[in-house]
């Protein structure tokens, strides 16, 4: 079957007579007006510039309201509603009296104005006479000095001079400072109609309006609980009520703080279930609002983060560029909401860190063991009862580790637990002998096996319920934790959600320092925040998974009995690595002489010998001279002199009068010994 190719045909055509008429000039406006008018560029100009108009009359009200506030008894009387919705007689009592009391003094004030006029007549015709009377006094004392009588009335003239200039001046240039004042008046009210008034046509919004920011204040909040549609909330207001503030809302840090009363039935763990909810009311992402349980169940303690203030995290970790760290003194661990530094205590703690997968708990574990890395005295242990390379990095700092979750590794990690255990009872026999109770910074120095020892047990819970080695790890882990803080030995466990079978109770309970990253109920929450935590308002249930990684509520690392805090990040991605080179850094701070070796010199006896005075000085006296040498640690005390001297050289500790003293001649003596 064949197709017949379409072909077109001629057409003929012919061109009549004709000739443009051009649009007329009117029109051709009219349809640019027109165009210009549906350009949605330009209806969202004029939305703005009407809302930013309509700020004006809003801010009046606003100004009239507090005017009105300040002169009547209304907010008296606001303060009465609310106490009889809350049943509180005592308040209600106390707001009536405040109301009469106001009522009498505004009785008075009235009184004061109906006689203002006459008492300001008064006033008035006795200061132009005084200033009459001055200028006179004033003319006669010239008249006589000069001789001239015309200069009587010389200052009133003077004085009439000036009263027409400034007439002449007001009227000249009056209208310039009207428009002065009318237009910093306006702009005040602008101001204040922008921030505080919550009228806003919905005809002037766009679709930019999204990105504006709002002032966190008493009145965005009511909003924000009332937009939640939870009726007790939602009744209290529509009767004219306010919410009461405990605390107003204020400037906290990065963000807003306040602590809100909520209505009778309503809870502040509530609100905090509806966290994401709550944060569209006040134009925050979720993990910029904070609502937690206050002192009361009905109290609800809010912050807020100013927008965007949260996005850089806790920041980078201050220890990148060469710090020093001493484990005595705490080591940098991330930033609390409000953007203040805050520090892991270590000695005489142990700390469990916990949550869901993904949260950072890991992550935080790294960043407490890389600032304990760099603290020369420390040693590190850490055992990964799994296939994880999140610590590989340390091997090179750590005097034991063990990675894996091969039955071997498991028993390698039991060995290892054995032998922590038969350390601490060592320490503790040395504590014994030096007469101290708990290892403190001198003693860690010394060098006699006092030197802090941080330990990991990272994912504890494969090792704590290994079929062959769990119930002997376990029971390891609580003698540790329980008595190896005070001996110098931290003990840092770290797990998922807790539970009775995966930690022992006897671990969690003895843990000083807590970490809880977002976990899945009030079982594994009070397990890492300690007994109550949940009750008491200290959720680590609120957190977001995901939403609020890096994210943590902790416990016992500064006076509160919780903070939540952003820790920090390292990252030991390859390309990206940040631990390597800090581990580095620490191991080359350990080839370093210690504090103890800093007087085992060459010249030593030469220093001391130099240094002496007398045939016999006590101990203590020359090391202080020595100190001021170069070479000689500012912690070189007499003890440490006269033990390096026994040690080292042979020369008996002498005492004198109950004074360890050095003696020359035993100094000249070593001397001679070692030259020959």
């Amino acid at each position: 079957m064949s197709v017949e190719r379409y072909q077109p045909r001629e057409v003929e055509r012919t061109v009549l007579d004709a000739e443009v008429v051009p649009t007329p000039p009117a029109r051709r406006v009219v349809q640019a007006t027109a165009r210009l008018v549906r350009d949605e560029r330009t209806r969202k100009a004029g939305k703005g510039l009407a809302r930013h108009l309509l700020y004006i009359p809003a801010g009046v009200g606003v100004v009239a309201r507090r005017w009105w506030d300040a002169h009547s008894v209304s907010r008296y009387e606001r303060q009465m509603r609310a106490a009889e919705a809350a049943g509180d007689q005592e308040a209600l009592r106390y707001w009536l009296e405040a109301e009469t009391g106001e009522k009498q003094r505004r009785h008075v004030r009235v009184m004061d104005w109906v006689q203002a006029p006459i008492h300001l007549a008064k006033a008035a015709g006795m200061i132009l006479l005084a200033v009459a009377g001055l200028l006179l006094a004033l003319g006669a004392v010239l008249a006589v000095a000069s001789k001239d009588a015309t200069l009587l009335v010389e200052p009133i003239g003077a004085a009439i001079d000036a009263v027409v200039w400034s007439w002449w001046f007001a009227t000249a240039y009056g209208t310039v400072l009207v428009t002065g004042v009318i237009a910093l008046a306006t702009l005040y009210l602008w101001d204040q109609g922008r921030r505080y008034s919550s009228w806003r046509p919905s005809w002037t919004r766009t679709s930019d309006d999204a990105v504006e920011d709002v002032a966190i204040d008493e009145s965005t909040i009511a909003r924000a609980l009332d937009a939640l549609r939870i009726p007790q909330i939602s009744s209290h207001l529509k009767q004219g009520l306010p919410l009461q503030f405990l605390v107003p809302a204020r400037v906290d840090g990065r963000g807003t703080h306040a602590v809100v009363r909520l209505p009778a039935g309503v809870t502040a763990e509530r609100i905090a279930r509806r966290r994401a909810d709550l944060a569209t009311g006040l134009h925050r992402l979720a993990k910029e609002v904070w609502p937690t349980t206050g002192a009361e169940a009905g109290i609800l303690d809010l912050w807020v983060a100013d927008k965007g203030a949260l996005e850089s995290g806790a920041g980078p970790y201050p220890l990148l560029d060469g710090a020093e760290v001493d484990v005595f003194k705490g080591v940098p661990f991330g930033r609390t909401l409000r953007g203040e530094p805050i520090v892991a205590p270590l000695m005489e703690r142990n700390t469990i860190t916990g949550g869901m997968p993904g949260q950072g708990k890991s992550s935080a574990a790294r960043v407490i063991m890389a600032g304990a890395a760099l603290d020369p005295t420390v040693e590190l242990r850490i055992w990964i009862p799994d296939a994880n390379f999140d610590f590989e990095a340390f091997r090179p700092r750590c005097s034991r580790y063990v990675m894996g979750a091969e039955d071997e590794r498991i028993a390698e990690i039991l060995a290892d637990l054995q032998a922590l255990h038969a350390e601490v009872q060592r320490r503790g026999e040395l504590l014994i002998r030096h007469g101290e109770p708990a290892v403190t910074r001198k003693l860690a120095s010394k060098g006699i096996g006092l030197h802090p020892l941080v330990c990991l047990l990272e994912e504890a819970h494969v090792a704590i319920q290994h079929r062959a080695h769990g119930k002997e790890i376990s029971q390891l882990l609580v003698d540790i934790v329980r008595l190896g803080r005070k001996r110098g030995i931290h003990m840092l466990v770290s797990t998922q959600a807790p539970t009775k079978d995966s930690m022992p109770r006897d671990v969690t309970r003895n843990c000083s320092n807590g970490i809880a990253f977002a976990v899945g109920d009030h079982v594994a929450n009070d397990a890492l925040l300690g007994q109550g935590a949940y009750a008491a308002g200290h959720r680590a249930t609120e957190l977001i998974p995901g939403t609020d990684r890096g994210t943590a509520v902790v416990k016992g690392f500064t006076g509160e009995r919780s903070d939540i805090v952003q820790v920090y990040f390292l990252d030991v991605s390859k390309g990206n690595d940040e631990v390597s080179p800090i581990i580095a850094r620490a191991v080359e701070a350990m080839r370093a002489p210690t504090e103890a070796e800093a007087g085992e010199l060459p010249t030593l006896l030469d220093d001391i010998a130099e240094v002496m005075v007398d045939e016999v000085e006590k101990a203590a006296q020359v090391a202080a001279r020595l100190r001021d040498r170069p070479g000689y640690s500012e912690r070189f005390t007499g003890s440490l002199l006269v033990d390096r001297l026994h040690r080292e050289h042979g020369i008996p500790v002498r005492r004198l009068k109950g004074n360890i003293v050095v003696r020359l001649a035993d100094i000249h003596a070593a001397q001679g010994g070692n030259d020959t």
